[in-house]
């Protein structure tokens, strides 16, 4: 059978040996390979030392099994003692360390293979590096031997220990937790990339941007600096006041009923909620994509319009703007200025009086009796349904004319 014997200098040797060879014949072996004497070799198999009079098949090694090789001395023995290793795993020369790796093609091969990344520090100029690899390749052989040897003491506890059953069961699940998560870096390596949100390519008022398209976000936003960007600030009804809320809070400024935006090559009519939030600046939201009867492809990758009369791209990494990609400022400022462009955003407006009306009437009163019954019935001749109408006057306490709004927006 053939066993993988690795060295803490990070060397790889494969070596050709009968299940029932002794230990000691195994090391006999490796310090022709190695050149560190057979008595200070230690060798490791699952966190155990085997000893030299042990037989492979008695210790349960079995065919591409592999087994760590430690010296017992303080740095490892080599042709040179500047070739040695310090406790810490660090070379005693690096230098020196490094010419003696270069100069065996065959130990570079299989460090290609085994450690691509220590393989391009020995043929690279910082040394520095190298030394932090070392360091580092040291630690994690450690924290691997100290976890096999919790593994085999947690086998040989005392089955009736309480402590020892829960730091057995906490060890089953952190395998379980380890499977899985190999098995998710095999099957489904997307799953720990970094999703990219939707971005469109459009025109507002003639002001190209890049729209970022949620369905999740309950009405079409512009950020205050936007608007004013596309020349429709002038067109601010102020009469649309509230909070949105969404991550924290952030306050509407008003709202826009009609401007133009361009997708394709088809203009459409869009109306937007003005809020104060730089990090976004034009949100395509769930109001708009019904309006206008939008089709999110994931599979061709395009937001398609009016049922598919016309598919724009959804924008790669490259074309986003930086600003808008990263995560971490983004997150900070929604959670300090209250930015409601996540998805599950809502809106609560604070209406204002219109028509004469005071502003103290209660919902009850505005939503019943022969007043409400009359402004149904004019907002139904428009065109609109009796049940649509009713919940549009309940939701602006019976204020006709923000509900006549609502209805030409949505």
């Amino acid at each position: 059978m053939r066993i993988t014997v690795m060295t803490v200098g990070e060397q790889i040797i494969s070596l050709e040996v009968d299940p029932h060879e002794s230990v000691e014949n195994v090391k006999a072996l490796l310090e022709v390979e190695t050149q560190v004497p057979l008595q200070q070799q230690q060798l490791l198999y699952n966190g155990r030392e085997m000893k030299n009079n042990d037989k492979l098949s008695a210790l349960g090694v079995k065919d591409e099994d592999l087994v760590m090789m430690v010296s017992n001395s303080a740095a490892i023995s080599a042709p040179s003692n500047n070739l040695g290793l310090n406790p810490d795993g660090s070379a005693v020369n690096p230098g020196a360390f490094q010419q003696h790796l270069r100069s065996d093609s065959n130990t570079m091969a299989q460090l290609f293979q085994a450690d691509p990344e220590l393989a391009q520090a020995v043929l690279g100029n910082d040394l520095n590096k190298l030394q932090e690899l070392l360091r580092q390749r040291h630690r994690q052989r450690s924290e691997l031997r100290r976890q096999q040897e919790e593994e085999f003491a947690l086998l040989e506890a005392d089955p009736f220990d309480v402590e020892a059953q829960k730091k057995i069961e906490a060890a089953i699940r952190q395998k379980g937790i380890d499977e899985n998560w190999a098995a998710a870096l095999e099957y489904n390596p997307e799953a720990f990339a970094r999703v990219i949100m939707l971005y469109v390519d459009m025109e507002v008022n003639g002001v190209p941007l890049k729209a970022f398209v949620d369905s999740g976000a309950q009405s079409t936003i512009i950020s205050k600096s936007c608007a004013e960007r596309c020349g429709l600030l002038r067109l601010l009804d102020q009469r649309y006041k509230g909070i949105a809320h969404g991550v924290g809070q952030s306050e509407i400024l008003g709202r826009i009923h009609v401007a133009p935006i361009k997708i394709g090559n088809i203009f459409y009519p869009c109306s937007f909620m003005v809020l104060d939030a730089p990090n976004m600046e034009f949100l395509f939201g769930l109001d708009m994509l019904r309006k206008h009867q939008c089709i999110i492809d994931l599979k061709e990758n395009v937001l398609r319009m009016g049922g598919g009369e016309v598919s724009v791209p959804f924008l790669q990494e490259k074309d986003i703007p930086s600003r808008f990609l990263d995560e971490e400022r983004y997150s900070k400022e929604a959670s300090s200025s209250g930015n409601p462009v996540t998805s599950g955003t809502t809106v609560k407006k604070n209406d204002p009086p219109a028509g004469g009306q005071s502003s103290g009437v209660a919902r009850g009163g505005a939503t019943q009796g022969p007043d409400f019954e009359a402004k149904v019935a004019k907002l139904v001749e428009l065109g609109f349904g009796r049940e649509a109408v009713i919940q549009a006057l309940r939701l602006f306490d019976g204020n006709e004319e923000q509900a006549a709004g609502f209805l030409f927006g949505g």
